[in-house]
């Protein structure tokens, strides 16, 4: 048989196997593989070709009969015969080289009698090429999946922490506008959760395996929002480039589009945004066509909405178009009671998979229970952070921990409370009159939420007097 090296003797069950194997397969082996042999059903070699040996360093006269692992220590080839799956195209590592194997297993009779193993590549660089286009592969695949990730809502409503009463209310609502497809309305200070809770609500809605885009208006050049929101048309203007770029609206076509610090956005602006709502339809920068678009609008602000009504920085009808769900999400201060389970759940994600010891002592949360959190969850998020870093994570954040990351030590203001105050500048009655009336519309309006009838109801007055002592003082204390 031409090619073929004769098979040493070895055992008459073994040696049958491999001379059916060898008329059958092995011519075609030998011009397609670098090597082939032959096993029995205990993983010893029943036959081996030339060109195999030479690659193991020895000749098929002192390899027959010994055990395959014996020989090669990484074969998997015991497992094929044990088995009876083949193993096709794996990489076999040998001394300082590595080869691309198959393993098939031999069967009589519904019995695994032996196996099959050749090399398909004794030299990796022939796969330079094949396992170059691989790689691109997958890194075209992960920038894909990345963003796909930005393109989608990576929180629920257990994000939201809490189990205050301010808290469960506001869940309350997020289910309520996670069950409807209206716009929703998210109104409280920065670093309260708005974004968590939108994605929340895209999370439990219908549109939930559709896409959440968000954008930022605060953090986008003005001259770039339209292009930002309705997308670009092809050579629309120098440097726009040859190919259409989609818009916001476009990428969250079916899906929800957020639309964070929705007060920063420019009245001519304004104007085109309510009439995509109404039309649901885009038409984009340098385009003729219009494109029509499925998207439920989730916007939040940390704005006074109210005085910009009134004041005209933002259209009515937009905001009564946007505002048909309002959310108010309270700030950290009307709900100290969930600090604890915040912090809980931030030194969890801050301790980086438990490699930090991250819990508070005794005392700890009595200094955050004193603070006013101007900045709120984000701001508690990254005092916990400062403290865990100054003292390593080697022990629970103490009260001095914390204090000592606080911008006003609750320490220092107990101290000065007790202490000798000084004596406050007298001032005319009529500047200590508009101070005190700017204090008490302050509080009222803090104390409402924003909501300037509320506020008027609280202080005793009507609206419209609310209105003239806030235009009235607005030039001299910036209400």
């Amino acid at each position: 048989m031409t090619g073929v090296d004769p098979a040493p003797s070895y055992d008459g069950q073994a040696l049958g196997v491999a001379r059916g194997l060898l008329h059958a397969l092995l011519p075609h082996l030998e011009q397609a593989s670098a090597g082939a042999v032959t096993v029995d059903q205990d993983a010893r070699i029943s036959w081996i070709n030339h060109s195999y040996a030479r690659l193991l360093g020895a000749t098929p006269e002192r390899l027959v009969g010994r055990p395959i692992r014996e020989i090669i220590p990484a074969t998997r080839m015991p497992e094929t015969v044990r088995t009876g799956q083949p193993k096709l195209l794996d990489v076999m590592e040998f001394r300082d080289q590595q080869f691309v194997v198959t393993r098939l297993p031999v069967v009589e009779q519904g019995r695994v009698v032996g196996g099959l193993g050749f090399v398909v590549y004794d030299d990796l660089q022939h796969l330079a090429p094949l396992m170059g286009k691989y790689r691109r592969l997958q890194e075209d695949l992960a920038v894909a999946r990345r963003a796909l990730a930005r393109r989608t809502a990576r929180y629920s409503l257990s994000d939201f922490v809490g189990a205050s009463p301010a808290a469960l209310e506001v869940k309350r609502r997020a289910r309520l506008a996670a069950g409807r497809e209206t716009p929703v309305m998210l109104l409280g200070e920065t670093g309260t959760g708005k974004e968590i809770l939108a994605q929340a609500i895209h999370s439990a809605s219908a549109r939930s395996e559709r896409p959440f885009v968000g954008v930022n208006l605060a953090a986008v050049p003005e001259n770039l929002l339209e292009a930002e929101f309705f997308g670009v048309a092809p050579g629309a203007y120098t440097g726009a480039g040859d190919r259409a770029r989609e818009g916001k609206f476009q990428l969250a076509h079916r899906g929800t589009l957020f639309l964070d610090e929705i007060g920063d956005m420019p009245l001519a602006l304004q104007a085109k945004l309510l009439r995509v709502l109404e039309e649901q339809e885009v038409e984009p920068l340098g385009s003729n066509t219009v494109q029509p678009v499925d998207v439920r609008v989730i916007a939040a602000t940390s704005r006074d909405m109210d005085r910009m009504l009134a004041e005209g920085t933002f259209r009515s009808d937009l905001y009564y178009r946007l505002n048909v769900l309002e959310i108010r999400v309270p700030p950290l201060r009307e709900r100290l009671q969930d600090l604890g389970v915040l912090c809980e759940t931030l030194l969890e994600e801050i301790a980086l998979g438990g490699e930090l010891h991250a819990e508070l002592a005794p005392g700890a949360l009595d200094v955050l229970h004193r603070y006013h959190w101007p900045g709120n969850i984000r701001e508690l998020r990254n005092a916990l952070a400062q403290a865990l870093t100054m003292n390593e994570g080697e022990r629970a954040l103490t009260a001095d921990d914390l204090a000592a990351v606080l911008p006003l030590r609750p320490a220092a203001a107990e101290e000065t409370a007790a202490g000798e105050r000084p004596a406050a500048p007298v001032r005319p009655l009529a500047e200590t009159v508009a101070a005190a009336e700017k204090a008490a519309i302050d509080s009222a309006l803090q104390a409402a939420r924003g909501n300037r009838s509320q506020a008027a109801r609280m202080l005793g007055i009507s609206r419209s007097v609310l209105y003239e002592k806030m235009t009235k003082l607005s030039g001299k204390n910036d209400i």
